[in-house]
């Protein structure tokens, strides 16, 4: 099982929708609503179709991988305006990178939710005070 974290905490998983991977779609098929994206997908590859989905789901392989940060900031600067998920590897310490990369919930495994419970994400959900460049700017 999996569970999803926002800024109010732990919660279950509401989106009922099968994900399809990047490489499954067929060139023309604009039918899926929800979309995987490997931790070394490009999002240009998608810009022509973004808008057809309604939530894109960002793979973290590893904490120490930052490289979904990156994906759901150009994500959005590509304009896409659907439920943007992080999933995987990441860790309580990151959730505010992720909020400010883009990202709209984080999904992590029940053993992660273990190790690291709801109070641990709770203390970074005000995800916008604990922005040092705002703090630094005064």
């Amino acid at each position: 099982m999996t569970v999803i974290i926002t800024d109010t905490g732990f919660g279950t998983d509401d989106w009922a929708t099968d994900f399809v991977a990047l490489d499954a779609l067929v060139a023309n098929d604009c039918g899926a609503k929800a979309l995987d994206l490997a931790s070394d997908a490009e999002p240009h590859d998608i810009a022509d179709r973004i808008d057809h989905f309604e939530m894109i789901r960002v793979d973290f392989p590893s904490f120490a991988d930052g490289r979904g940060f990156t994906i759901a900031a150009q994500l959005r600067r590509l304009g896409f305006t659907g439920r943007l998920r992080a999933r995987g590897h990441v860790i309580a310490d990151q959730y505010a990178m992720a909020r400010r990369a883009g990202f709209d919930e984080v999904e992590i495994s029940d053993e992660l939710a273990a190790r690291q419970p709801e109070p641990q994400w709770l203390a970074r959900a005000n995800w916008q005070a604990h922005d040092y460049q705002a703090r630094m700017r005064g």
